[in-house]
């Protein structure tokens, strides 16, 4: 019997007509005929191809947007980089400004020095940023072979059931509304006379760099690290829920220095950074966080900016 008879296409009512038996010869002795032999109970082959491959539980349980390569042991790495790289930036703008520095007498003329050099207070804060996309560009991208934005969830914005792509302009002007109705909201919360980000707006060139940052940089590296690394991450081990929340108090708490620990504001921020969170989770994509975060710096830093008439006209309040 060939090959092709044992693998036949043809249906059963079309399989050829069996040939007729050829009659044995006298004299000549027959080989013994020998029963086929039934297949084994638990043959392993046909167990194999009888049963469908398990699929891993998390691809079954996780969206696509939230099955990543990095672990917790990635973050431990990650957030050790982050505290050595801002020692090494910040000592590298001191030894670069040593001379000066040694007439300084204390903390806070330290820090109006700093504020009054425009490379040095912001500067030092986007060579920071620089390394952080440095490190997981190397680490998601480079070594594993991986595209690095869609690797972090950078995707195009799409509806839960499908269909064409939803207008990026939805999120940038939901972002703006978000911002003004913070603005409403902080509009009686009176801050410290030496909340941090207030003394820097005595200084014109430094906070128009700042506010420059504030809507160039910040939102593209803060959407990638909070709600494309940190929160896929949280989402594994915590839940979807809890993991908006968590990186929404993360995102908040990063900004309560600059506010001088002001918990009302912090509170604020704490709620911006959930919301931010919830529709990154809703849409599956960094981007559409990402946009929403880019309205909301544009509308303050454009507030701020008339307000106080280019930083020449400082008011008692923010």
């Amino acid at each position: 019997m060939s090959l092709s008879d044992d693998n036949s296409l043809l249906p059963p009512d079309q399989e050829p007509a069996s040939q007729p038996h050829a009659e044995p010869i006298p004299g000549e002795s027959q080989p013994p005929t020998t029963p086929a032999e039934p297949s084994l109970a638990g043959d392993p082959i046909s167990l194999a191809a009888s049963v469908p491959a398990p699929v891993p539980s998390y691809k079954v349980s996780l969206p696509a947007d939230l099955r990543i390569s990095w672990s917790w042991l990635h973050l431990a790495v990650f957030s050790s980089f982050i505290v050595v790289s801002f020692f090494i930036v910040q000592i590298g703008f001191m030894v670069y400004y040593a001379a000066p520095l040694s007439h300084l007498s204390d903390k806070k003329d330290f820090e109006r020095f700093a504020l009054s050099k425009p490379v040095f207070a912001v500067g030092s804060m986007v060579l920071l940023y620089g390394l952080v996309l440095l490190f997981l560009y190397v680490t998601l991208s480079v070594l594993p072979g991986l595209p690095f934005w869609r690797t972090l969830g950078w995707r195009k914005i799409t509806r839960p059931n499908g269909g064409r792509p939803r207008s990026p302009w939805i999120f940038f002007f939901a972002g703006c509304g978000l911002s003004l109705a913070v603005l409403v909201a902080t509009y009686k919360i009176q801050p410290p006379e030496d909340v941090p980000i207030e003394e820097l707006f005595h200084y014109k060139n430094t906070a128009l760099l700042f506010m420059a940052m504030a809507v160039l940089v910040a939102p593209l590296v803060e959407e990638t690290v909070f709600r494309g690394y940190l929160y896929p991450l949280f989402a594994k081990s915590f839940g979807i829920a809890n993991s908006v929340i968590l990186t929404g108090v993360l995102f908040g708490l990063m900004h309560g220095a600059q506010l001088g620990w002001t918990w009302s504001l912090v509170f604020v921020l704490v709620t911006v950074g959930i919301v931010f969170t919830f529709v990154r989770a809703r849409t599956g994509s960094v981007f559409a966080s990402f946009l929403l975060h880019l309205g909301y710096n544009s509308v303050i830093a454009l507030i701020t900016i008339l307000g106080t008439q280019g930083f020449t006209k400082m008011t008692p309040t923010h």
